[in-house]
């Protein structure tokens, strides 16, 4: 298993990264939005630009995250990131009802945007580096099996989506069909909220201990080994890279204390050995002729 403040320290690192290119693209949209009277390119800065304070939470939920346990918190704060997740879901609601309700005025107002060769080099410019940092970010996520990063990768893929759809509404526009502009921002709140409800129920998953592995395989690798009759009440929980295990192994009831406690030790070092992500493992051994309920 991979040191843990490793992790922390690259997760970290890889957020300071997006954060500084977050803030970068949100600035070249919104400031070029305002200049032509595009409210789909605004929006799409705005959008950016909350992934930019996602961020900032992300390395809040982090910081807290990489604590080590303690009295208060005896299995440590990892949850803290998977909070943080859900934070940045719920900006992401607060993005898409603001550009719903901007959208709406856009078509009550007449008012006609302007499109110039410059808006689409500010939106082919932006969306190519919102390429690379949901490339890059996702690549980091899965490998250090990371929620805020995986989290803020979704939030940010879902960027080329709608920068592809802001480039849509400049050609319309400029085609002699302004309405369109406003009715790709409500298309843009849409993609916002899908990806704001992917990152809650994979959240809520982890908050509510949903299985991580499938029981039926760890009770194969456990009934292998020399000296277990049988084993059964396996459950797993936590987020993926943190998982606890515990389980009931039955032995022979004429088995020594140190004989059992020996298998105990096996049953943790083989769980780890055949299952990446696990944290701890909780065995608990019992005389194979009676079964706790």
């Amino acid at each position: 298993m991979y040191d843990m403040d490793a992790r922390f320290r690259k997760i970290r690192k890889v957020m300071f990264y997006v954060l500084f290119l977050n803030l970068a693209v949100s600035f070249a949209k919104i400031a070029y939005g305002y200049y032509t009277n595009v409210l789909s390119m605004q929006s799409d800065g705005f959008h950016s630009l909350f992934d930019g304070v996602s961020n900032i939470i992300g390395l809040i939920g982090i910081h807290i995250a990489a604590k080590p346990p303690d009295k208060e918190h005896p299995y440590g704060h990892r949850k803290f990131e998977t909070l943080a997740s859900i934070m940045i879901a719920l900006l992401l609601a607060l993005v898409a009802f603001e550009i719903v309700h901007s959208a709406f005025e856009r078509l009550g107002d007449g008012n006609v945007p302007q499109v110039t060769a410059i808006s689409f080099a500010v939106m082919l410019g932006t969306m190519a580096i919102n390429y690379g940092v949901t490339t890059y970010e996702r690549r980091v996520g899965e490998e250090m099996n990371s929620e805020v990063l995986l989290a803020d990768s979704a939030h940010t893929k879902s960027d080329i989506y709608v920068s592809i759809s802001v480039i849509i509404g400049l050609i319309a526009i400029s085609l002699g069909y302004p309405v369109v502009d406003p009715v790709i921002s409500i298309l843009i709140a849409v993609v916002i909220l899908h990806a704001g409800a992917e990152i809650i129920f994979r959240s809520i998953s982890i908050l509510c201990d949903e299985s991580q592995i499938d029981t039926d395989d760890i009770a194969q690798v456990v009934r292998n080994i020399e000296g277990v009759i049988d084993c059964h009440r396996i459950r797993t929980r936590g987020p993926p890279g943190n998982v606890y295990v515990d389980l009931h192994v039955e032995v022979d009831p004429e088995m020594s204390t140190y004989k059992s406690h020996t298998i105990s030790h096996i049953v943790q070092y083989r769980i780890k050995e055949n299952f990446d992500g696990i944290e701890d493992v909780l065995v608990h051994i019992e005389p194979a002729h009676t079964r706790s309920i």
